[in-house]
């Protein structure tokens, strides 16, 4: 998240779409309601009127798969009507940027982008490059006139968006999305803010990125990040899928968002080179120009004193991705259905239930050598071997159960959607065998490392060399049990040698004069120090660093995360004593886009941070940000020789509402899901994403879809209930979260019941080409049909919490869902699908 939960308080509107708080994050509702209470309007879009529609001030229904039609359409709306912050517009984002003049777009191009290759399914991103000076800068336009500007490109693509054809597309009623469009488009000004609340109602499509991408252009005209009450807000699916993703735990990073480099690239010089981002703008801080030091660092933290500089810090170590694959969540399963794995562990996870097309991930799982689950309980995974339809004598797969530990039985750090990283406590023992994950980790460790030293084995350096000294010691120096202190401190780094603070002359500038003999030197650190933030790490192997982000939360004056203090200076809910947050405890990430060009607020009211000119400071000049953390300590861009544009992350400093890093556009664009109730894309003639990975194997059999075929006519998505996390694994056994919700059910409109004769109650038997449940017919008016184009199309709902392991409850619903995934990100399709419906009995 840009901003966080508390923050929700200072929005005049909130946008929720592709999310459901009331329901699946009721803890963020009551800020919600707070808001109201001030005075904010509340608009829900959802295909289904939901807990948190029950709240809204203004309600608007979307066919599942169509967001970027309908966010396409505000964007729309915002240019023609000129709702947009030209302020912010023309000094924090790319719109002025302008695009080589050969840059085609989907209207011209049937649904395309230029530079498409229909062999590859995939584009080559330099027909979207931008015009170049003869000093490589960027060419721009300030009028926002020049036709190849990305602000006249935008108003072009969008145009195709009209209220009459969004609703053909989503069936939302015109004078709903109008509605929508006008009050959101209320924010785009200086004393307004409206955020934006997201899940897994939009990552999860073939576009679910660009779902983002489209809701991120919409923010960036109204001028809603950085600002307080603003942003684009992830509404996280675990307690701490924001610490795992820091910690590294998706296939394509390392910790602190640092590419997995690949075979090709040979050694850190390689890897710098091809990641390491450049500028020729002086006003750009390109952050990520300091990619070296966090690599090293990390590499520092990994393999110790055996990560030098002749061996190149250990890269060779690290383990890599062969060039053009990934590891992500389809292609494993994929992988292991054909043979590849001969192992798996599923740690703290329950594929057999949430994978997408499920029967597939069983199928792979008895393609296994052997299987580790590190749970709390049995489960679907860990009991696939005796599955529905399950042959288990044929099942060669052997499954090692270990128990771990919950939450409350041991201690650690937790970092929540806010990116508030905070301390918790053990309350009991571990009950039984079970044990914290570390410790399962660590007996793990040693043993793998013994035998490796007794036994040998292929490229054993990559973990033989890792340092561990993460414990309590024994007598003879190994280590008992981990102490999660000492990881909490290894994760924030510290200094490996002394290092003198240096002043890093600027371009011109001439080398004070030497101190008097004698003075004593200014230490940046001293070896053995933990470090005070990531400014401090080094290049040179002279400090360890295992997450760069985290660099400060666990530092000499303690540990950050545990702190507890109440006070909230400006008001706005930062509580900048309450634990600590990542990066340099900074609230509200692009802060100083709060502000104008001279660092005064937009919103006087509800200022994140300002320029205080005559702040002192000590080295005895003045000039300073007060408030939150600003994203840097430079002055406003005003100040030309020292000013900093606001988004540092960017190699240009601004916002990209031209996203040319993208693998399917950089605009987005309205494309069908895999499985469709239509026969074409009403928007173009490219029916689906041009750029998804297609699963067509003939070996494959599951790997199947239908759309637009008459079998399955439905509309389809799957979501969450308050009274079970995830698959159900603890949930479901806990009998009165059970009671509560006892078994699948299938909600759908009392149209579609009435036209397939079902009752409320009845049970139905719900089929997709890849398989089918059965669920308990849950006839509402929550769902309404829709008018698709000239048709009508129903669309129904079902909870993914259920699983087979747990009697009478029914089977997962992802055995009705597809092997599909983003572009970009690989997530899988599992919000807008086709099925069939019949009344059993």
């Amino acid at each position: 998240m840009t901003n966080h939960w508390i923050d929700f308080k200072n929005s005049d509107v909130i946008l929720i779409m592709g999310a459901n708080p009331a329901e699946n994050h009721p803890i963020s509702f009551r800020w919600i309601m707070k808001a109201k209470d001030a005075g904010a309007k509340v608009i829900v879009v959802d295909p289904r009127f939901t807990r948190s529609a029950s709240k809204a001030d203004l309600y608007a229904p979307l066919r599942s798969g169509t967001d970027i039609a309908f966010l396409g359409g505000m964007i729309n709306y915002i240019l023609q009507n000129k709702q947009y912050f030209e302020e912010y517009v023309k000094n924090y984002t790319n719109a002025a940027y302008l695009v080589n003049a050969d840059f085609r777009m989907p209207g011209e191009l049937n649904g395309l982008f230029s530079g498409y290759d229909p062999k590859k399914r995939s584009y080559d991103p330099k027909a979207w490059s931008f015009q170049k000076n003869s000093d490589e800068s960027i060419k721009t336009d300030p009028t926002l006139q020049d036709p190849h500007c990305v602000f006249q490109l935008m108003k072009k693509h969008y145009s195709r968006y009209t209220p009459e054809l969004v609703s053909r597309i989503t069936g939302t009623p015109k004078d709903k999305l109008l509605e929508v469009y006008k009050l959101y488009s209320s924010t785009g000004k200086p004393d307004k803010a409206g955020t934006e609340l997201y899940a897994m109602g939009w990552t999860q499509h073939t576009v679910g990125t660009q779902n983002i991408r489209a809701m991120s252009i919409i923010q960036l005209l109204l001028g809603n990040i950085g600002i307080a009450g603003g942003g684009i807000n992830a509404m996280r699916g675990e307690s701490n899928v924001q610490g795992s993703t820091d910690q590294g735990l998706l296939f394509h990073i390392l910790p602190g968002y640092l590419p997995v480099p690949s075979g090709d690239l040979k050694d850190t010089a390689a890897y710098i080179e091809k990641y390491t981002p450049k500028t020729k703008d002086p006003q750009s801080a390109n952050w990520w120009g300091n990619r070296n030091k966090y690599l090293i660092s990390y590499l520092k933290a990994i393999y110790g004193a055996k990560a030098a500089k002749e061996n190149d810090y250990g890269y060779n170590w690290l383990p890599k991705l062969d060039p053009g694959m990934n590891g992500s969540w389809l292609m494993i399963f994929d992988n292991m259905l054909k043979g590849k794995f001969k192992g798996f562990f599923a740690w703290g996870q329950n594929p057999a239930c949430s994978g997408t097309n499920t029967t597939k991930v069983r199928n792979a799982l008895a393609k296994l050598e052997w299987m580790v689950t590190v749970n709390l309980f049995d489960n679907e995974t860990a009991s696939f071997w005796k599955g529905p339809g399950v042959d288990s004598a044929s099942v060669k797969t052997e499954v090692f159960l270990l128990p771990a530990a919950a939450s409350f039985e041991k201690e650690g750090s937790i970092s929540n959607s806010g990116r508030w990283a905070q301390w918790r406590y053990k309350a009991v023992n571990p009950l039984g065998q079970s044990k914290p994950d570390a410790e399962i980790i660590h007996e793990l460790y040693q043993k793998l490392k013994a035998m490796y030293a007794k036994e040998g084995g292929a490229l054993p350096e990559q973990l033989t060399n890792l340092t561990w000294n993460y414990g309590f010691k024994r007598a003879d120096g190994t280590i008992k049990s981990v102490d999660i202190h000492a990881v909490a401190k290894e994760i924030n780094g510290y200094f490996l040698e002394d290092v003198e603070d240096i002043p890093k002359l600027k371009p011109g500038e001439k080398a004070p004069p030497p101190p008097p003999p004698g003075t004593p030197k200014k230490m940046l650190g001293k070896k053995g120090e933990l470090a005070a933030g990531f400014a401090q790490l080094q290049a040179d192997g002279r400090t360890s660093c295992g997450n760069w982000i985290y660099c400060q939360s666990y530092n000499e004056k303690g540990n950050m995360m545990a702190r507890r203090g109440k006070k909230d200076p400006t008001g706005l809910g930062m509580f900048p004593e309450w634990s600590w947050c990542w990066p340099v405890n900074r609230r509200i990430i692009y802060n100083r886009a709060s502000c104008d060009v001279n660092g005064k607020p937009f919103n006087l009211k509800k200022a994140a941070v300002y320029w205080n000119p005559n702040a002192p400071l000590p080295n005895g000049k003045t000039g300073a940000w007060v408030g939150d953390v600003p994203d840097g300590p430079w002055p406003p861009m005003a100040d030309e020789k020292e000013g900093k544009k606001p988004f540092i992350m960017r190699a240009d400093g601004v916002a990209a509402i031209f996203g040319p890093g993208m693998k399917d556009g950089p605009f987005p664009e309205h494309y069908e899901p895999m499985e469709s109730p239509l026969p074409e894309n009403l928007m173009s003639k490219q029916m689906t994403n041009p750029a998804v990975k297609i699963f067509k194997d003939a070996n494959v059999k599951e790997d199947v879809l239908a759309s637009n075929d008459a079998r399955f006519p439905y509309v389809a998505s799957t979501y969450r209930v308050t009274e079970h996390w995830q698959t159900g694994v603890m949930t479901r056994n806990t009998p009165w979260l059970l009671e509560l919700q006892p078994r699948q059910f299938c909600e759908m409109s009392v149209e579609l019941a009435k036209e397939k004769g079902i009752s409320n109650g009845d049970t139905v038997e719900i089929s997709s080409v890849r398989g089918k449940i059965d669920a308990v017919a849950m006839v509402t008016p929550r769902f309404k049909p829709f008018k698709i184009g000239d048709k009508i199309v129903h669309e129904i709902g079902m909870p993914w919490c259920f699983g087979w392991h747990t009697p009478g409850v029914g089977d997962a619903a992802n055995l009705l869902t597809p092997t599909a995934g983003d572009a970009n990100t690989m997530i899988p399709e599992t919000k807008a699908f086709m099925v069939g419906i019949a009344r059993k009995g």
